[in-house]
């Protein structure tokens, strides 16, 4: 779930930052992605808006995290798990199922009991996926700042990588 919350980071998105990380039955990474405009498109000229007429908001353009991890996946998703930061709407779930992903852990169910939540969860119980809430938990970033010199030049090189910290 860190990996998802990590690339929820990447989103524009300012109302809604989604992640997704897919692994397959050996935990390895195969997949990942956030919600965002489809590549080529620039994030400045279109809206980030949800409110007004439709072609002025965010949804005719947002690609939804989970497709994105699916279509940025490295091999066959017959049987892997979908770590995803918010519960999947219903036109993500039918990519999920079709995919062949048989488990989704999600943070965030923010949309439970609307019609898209109650028709995604009646087509996941349907196929058989599964799908549990994640416990909450809190994530610190901390910045490293690594100082090296090189035996040709007295010059600095400042990097900053990413610790992550999660606590349960």
């Amino acid at each position: 779930m860190g990996v998802a919350l990590l690339s929820s980071m990447r989103s524009k998105d300012p109302n809604t930052q989604v992640g997704a990380c897919i692994v397959n039955p050996k935990k390895r990474i195969i997949g990942i992605g956030y919600n965002g405009l489809p590549f080529g498109c620039n994030d400045d000229e279109f809206p980030w808006v949800n409110q007004g007429e439709f072609l002025d908001t965010k949804y005719p353009y947002v690609v939804h995290a989970e497709p994105n991890a699916i279509l940025n996946s490295t091999e066959k998703l017959d049987d892997c798990t979908l770590y995803v930061t918010l519960f999947p709407c219903n036109e993500c779930t039918k990519l999920i199922i079709q995919a062949g992903i048989k488990e989704i852990v999600y943070l965030d169910d923010k949309y439970a009991s609307t019609n898209t939540d109650l028709a995604a969860k009646k087509m996941l119980d349907s196929a058989k996926v599964k799908y549990r809430k994640m416990k909450p938990f809190k994530v610190r970033i901390e910045k490293w700042l690594i100082i090296s010199k090189t035996s040709l030049k007295l010059s600095k090189i400042v990097k900053f990588p990413l610790k992550l910290v999660l606590s349960f």
